[in-house]
C-alpha cells in the first residue's frame, strides 16, 4: 500500500509538469539550459533564505518568519532571471539551432518558471514521498491520512504557481506595469502563507484558495501571454 501511495503522490505532483517539459522544452538543448539555470537561482535564493534564517537565532520557531524571506528571495531571483535572459537573448538565438528563440518574450519566462517550480517542488516533496513508502503510514494513533496526498497537490500547485507567476513578472517587467509584479509577489505570499495552515491539519483551507489563486494566475499568464477565447477554443479543434 505504501508503494502505491508513493507512485500516485509522485504522479498528482510531478506528471502534468513533466509532461509540459517532454511537450515544450525536453526538444531544445538552450530551453533546457535556461531551464536548469532557473533551477540553480533557486537553490540559491533557498540557500539566502535559510542563512537568514539560520542567523536570527529567536525567530528560527516562527515558520512566518522564514517565509516571508523565501517568498523575498524567490522573486529577487526571478527578476535577476529577467534581467539575465533580457541581456543574453541575442546570443541564445546565435548558440540555438531554433533561431525563433526569444521572438517570443513570454516563451523564455515560461521555461524559467518551469524550471523554479520544478525544483521548489523536489525540495517540498522528496523527503514526504521517502517517507511514505514506508514502514508503515499515516491516519493511525494520531496524524492525517490525507497529509501525503495533501501535501502532492500542493506541490503540483506551487509548480504551476511559479510557472505563471514567471510569465506575469517577465510580462510586467517588460511593459513596467507594477500592478503585474506587486501581483505576482503578493499572490506569492498569500500561497505561502495559507500553507502554514497545514500545520495545524486545515488542509482543506489550503488546498481550496489556493487552487482559486491558480485559476486566477492561470487566466492572467495565459492573457498576458496574448492568449485569447478565440484561440483557446480552436486549440482544442480538431484539424484535419
Amino acid at each position: 500500500m505504501t508503494v502505491a501511495e508513493f507512485f500516485s503522490c509522485s504522479l498528482l505532483a510531478f506528471g502534468p509538469p513533466l509532461v509540459m517539459f517532454a511537450m515544450t522544452v525536453a526538444n531544445d538543448p538552450v530551453r533546457i539550459i535556461i531551464m536548469i539555470a532557473a533551477a540553480f537561482g533557486w537553490l540559491l535564493s533557498f540557500l539566502l533564505s535559510s542563512l537568514i534564517w539560520f542567523a536570527v537565532v529567536p525567530l528560527r520557531s516562527y515558520l512566518a518568519f522564514g517565509m516571508i524571506f523565501a517568498v523575498i528571495f524567490q522573486e529577487a531571483f526571478r527578476y535577476g532571471m529577467y534581467r539575465l535572459l533580457r541581456k543574453t537573448e541575442a546570443g541564445l538565438k546565435e548558440i540555438s539551432d531554433n533561431h525563433e528563440i526569444g521572438s517570443n518574450k513570454l516563451e523564455m519566462a515560461y521555461v524559467s518558471g518551469l524550471g523554479f517550480g520544478l525544483m521548489s517542488g523536489a525540495f517540498a516533496l522528496v523527503n514526504v514521498l521517502a517517507d511514505s513508502i514506508g514502514p508503515g503510514t499515516l491516519g493511525l494513533h494520531g496524524g492525517s491520512e490525507y497529509f501525503f496526498v495533501t501535501s502532492a497537490a500542493m506541490t503540483l500547485c506551487m509548480i504551476l504557481l511559479n510557472t505563471f507567476w514567471s510569465i506575469i513578472f517577465f510580462n510586467g517587467c517588460d511593459e513596467k506595469s507594477y500592478l503585474k509584479v506587486g501581483w505576482v509577489i503578493k499572490s506569492h505570499l498569500f500561497v505561502s502563507a495559507l500553507s502554514l495552515l497545514n500545520s495545524k491539519g486545515l488542509y482543506a483551507a489550503t488546498i481550496i484558495p489556493s487552487y482559486l489563486v491558480l485559476i486566477v494566475n492561470a487566466v492572467v499568464a495565459f492573457k498576458c501571454a496574448g492568449g485569447t477565447f478565440k484561440s483557446l477554443t480552436q486549440s482544442f479543434t480538431v484539424r484535419s
